[in-house]
């Protein structure tokens, strides 16, 4: 900032003036702040802004707002931006909103006026429909503010409420988020968190105490941990930069808001795999479920929540230039089995496709559940009745392709007509059917042997009008092409009703 005062009775002075403000709002706390930032390799709230949008067109938004408070010293400190830079710009052209938390102001805390920006954005992203990416790096409420600040939170947890399902919501976890801030992470549809960040709610020292054992911020709320065991962070990356990078590949699969279609782009090229002859003769060999997606979408599947869960894959991919969302089995985990977790994670991502109108396209081959006492005890009940009312619910175009195994649940559950697929293929190498062979066998007192060769095929189904057709494993993209093509009609008038109750 200039130390020559400007001459506040000209129009050149008062110029000067404002610049000298916007610059101080640039490194609210001093430049030294900013270089400590850069030194641990790390990059600033404003700057991770600019790296999320298109060069040049960010407008930010109250960068002047300074918090009220006088008590406890806090009128000995008011710096520009009140710790958090809020505005908007493009995305690839298309127009988002953001607000990033500034670590180097009051550790990122949540204050007031702090909230308030947050809430404007809020705000302004949904009664104009744009995408909203929240860059989380807090300590959570302010303490010198008080109860206001936890006030202030719950209207923020409000807003996030509001606008989920209107537009799309990533939060990015740049850094440590704790308490209260972390709170507004697991609302938005997909989060991405930076390796070191953290996110929790407990403080780790009160954890540590209670629980008798250690406890760091990274061990009960590291990236690792979000990825892999709660299944929360869908993404992570090794930097900030890496991580708001992110942000906008996702946001490129997304439409605006809930009444925008999903985007469309130049149609890219699928695998060379000839999936004819990829299916395994042995019924029990394991195969990567990537090698199916990568040969009938474009190219550009982007998988979320790899880390969590794998027996089922999820993500985004674009078949013929148009965005859509893939869930499918695995068999190289668990032989594609479904588990307490990975049906969670298939029902909130299907979820999230029908509240943006990407359609799902299911790849079905599982034998069934993991039978065990853990997963009992987890819940497996309620969250497979998750999985069937998420499928269940959704309005946009359906369309399932059994590869090989649909048997019992899995069948029920994995996108079957009677639970709404607007159209279901079968590879001649599927199995579908109540339960596999020595358990039919069994039930029946027959010969197991005679029992697979009479109903463990496709065909069965299909003359029940189960399956809509059975086609060669090449013909599978192009009628799944051809399937969405037709799907963009689709037109569903629910009943009226407030909203169903889906079992948690």
């Amino acid at each position: 900032m200039s130390s020559t005062k400007p001459d506040m009775t000209t129009t050149a002075g008062r110029l000067h003036d404002l610049r000298n403000r916007l610059e101080e709002a640039h490194a609210p706390v001093g430049h030294d702040a900013v270089d400590e930032i850069h030194a641990a390799g790390r990059s600033t709230a404003r700057e991770r802004v600019e790296k999320l949008l298109d060069a040049g067109s960010f407008v930010e938004t109250d960068a002047l707002a300074r918090h009220r408070v006088e008590v406890y010293k806090m009128d000995k400190t008011k710096p520009a931006t009140d710790g958090v830079v809020t505005g908007y710009g493009l995305v690839d052209g298309r127009r988002v909103c953001v607000f990033s938390q500034d670590p180097t102001i009051f550790d990122g805390a949540l204050g007031e006026v702090h909230a308030e920006k947050i809430l404007k954005i809020y705000d302004l992203a949904t009664k104009t429909g744009v995408p909203l990416v929240g860059i989380y790096d807090s300590a959570g409420p302010r303490v010198a503010e008080g109860i206001v600040t936890a006030a202030m939170q719950a209207k923020i947890l409000r807003a996030a409420t509001t606008a989920s399902g209107l537009i799309p919501q990533i939060a990015v976890v740049a850094g440590p988020t704790s308490s209260l801030a972390s709170l507004s992470v697991p609302l938005a549809d997909l989060a991405i968190m930076v390796d070191r960040a953290t996110l929790h709610l407990a403080d780790p020292d009160v954890v540590s105490k209670v629980s008798g054992s250690d406890a760091t911020a990274q061990s009960i709320g590291g990236a690792a941990v979000h990825a892999a065991t709660t299944g929360l962070a869908q993404l992570t990356a090794s930097t900030d930069q890496d991580a708001v990078q992110l942000a906008r590949d996702v946001i490129g699969f997304l439409p605006t808001n809930n009444r925008a279609a999903s985007p469309a782009g130049e149609t890219g090229e699928p695998a060379d795999t000839d999936l004819n002859a990829f299916m395994p003769d042995d019924e029990s060999a394991a195969y990567d479920v990537q090698d199916i997606i990568a040969a009938v979408t474009d190219g550009d599947f982007l998988e979320l929540g790899a880390a969590h869960a794998d027996n089922i894959v999820t993500g985004f991919a674009r078949i013929g230039g148009r965005a859509v969302g893939i869930v499918a089995n695995q068999p190289s985990v668990l032989a594609g089995c479904l588990t307490t977790a990975a049906s969670i994670k298939a029902a909130r991502f299907i979820r999230t496709c029908d509240a943006f109108n990407l359609p799902v396209v299911m790849l079905v081959d599982s034998p069934g559940f993991v039978p065990s006492v853990d997963e009992e005890k987890a819940g497996v009940v309620t969250r497979a009745a998750a999985l069937a009312y998420a499928f269940a619910e959704a309005q946009v175009g359906t369309i399932t392709v059994v590869t090989r195994k649909a048997i019992g649940p899995s069948y029920t559950l994995m996108g079957p007509k009677d639970l709404g697929a607007d159209l279901v293929f079968a590879w001649p190498t599927a199995q579908i059917a109540l339960a596999d062979a020595p358990t039919a066998a069994a039930a029946l007192d027959t010969d197991a042997g005679a029992y697979a060769d009479e109903n463990l095929n496709p065909y069965i189904a299909t003359e029940r009008g189960l399956v809509d057709a059975v086609i060669e494993p090449s013909a599978t993209r192009a009628q799944i092409l051809e399937g969405l093509r037709l799907l963009e009609r689709k037109v569903v008038y629910p009943p009226a009703k407030k909203h169903g109750n889906i079992p948690l």
